[in-house]
């Protein structure tokens, strides 16, 4: 039986009915995606779907953070956003048109660029974290503060025909800096190398789908690996992360929990 607390109205019984039929969800599912609290941080070319889905599939909050507005050149993948969107904040539109797709969750729009000094505070808001950003120095700051406050992530990227993802959501997991330790330079962005839009569709739609899988206790195959997608060949490499006991991020932590 739900609580009074978690109950869903008559109106969540219709809008997520289809959701509700499947066994890994069903009623205590769905008010538990009720009750989660997400922070989205990125909503370009990943972000959309991934925000888009997760406002669909009901999780009760969405933090949506994105300092830039937006331009031209984001419409081909960035599927939130029309040409009247154009030097608009993308998260502030992010907020009204998620609204109009679910007005049943509540949506906060962070119209700033999130970094090692705001993070923490978000992050302590929140269930899940998910980074669709577009640049290392941020993912490194989303995942010292995740890391710092033991809150689960998963990160998602795409350049040219090439897409990756992984996910932390254990402390005896590789953490983002076990795979590109502080200080790494990466050669190619988007802006340099451009993207395919449907590769991105693909993968903030699989971030997605694995964070309703954290959200409702499930196990995620992608946590501990790293998932790679070449989409000109259409095949899939996955990658065992183990974590490195030397990380200057993640592993004097877990040292100190192994002597707790």
């Amino acid at each position: 039986m739900l609580s009074d607390a978690a109950s869903l109205s008559d109106n969540e019984y219709l809008r997520y009915g289809r959701q509700l039929m499947l066994a890994e969800v069903g009623e205590e599912g769905q008010a538990r995606l009720k009750d989660k609290s997400v922070l989205i941080v990125g909503l370009g070319g990943l972000g959309s779907p991934l925000a888009l889905y997760l406002a669909g599939a009901g999780v009760g909050t969405l933090w949506l953070a994105d300092g830039d507005t937006v331009d031209s050149s984001n419409l081909p993948r960035q599927i939130l956003f029309d040409s009247e969107a154009v030097n608009h904040s993308k998260a502030e539109l992010a907020r009204e048109r998620l609204a109009a797709h679910n007005p049943l969750v509540e949506l906060i729009a962070i119209n700033q660029r999130l970094d090692a000094a705001s993070l923490p505070e978000f992050v302590a808001e929140v269930d899940l974290v998910l980074d669709s950003c577009d640049n290392l120095a941020t993912r490194q700051a989303i995942n010292a503060a995740c890391v710092e406050q033991g809150k689960p992530w998963i990160s998602a990227a795409a350049v040219g025909w090439q897409g990756q993802l992984m996910a932390r959501t254990r402390t005896d997991h590789a953490c983002y800096a076990c795979l590109y330790p502080p200080g790494t330079q990466v050669s190619q962005s988007c802006e340099s190398s451009g993207v395919t839009g449907p590769l991105v569709g693909v993968m903030g739609s699989l971030q997605a789908l694995e964070a309703l899988k954290v959200l409702l206790g499930l196990p995620s195959p992608v946590a501990g690996t790293l998932r790679r997608f070449d989409a000109l060949a259409h095949q899939w490499q996955c990658l065992r992360l183990p974590a490195d006991p030397d990380c200057p991020v993640c592993g004097s932590t877990k040292n100190k929990e192994s002597k707790a």
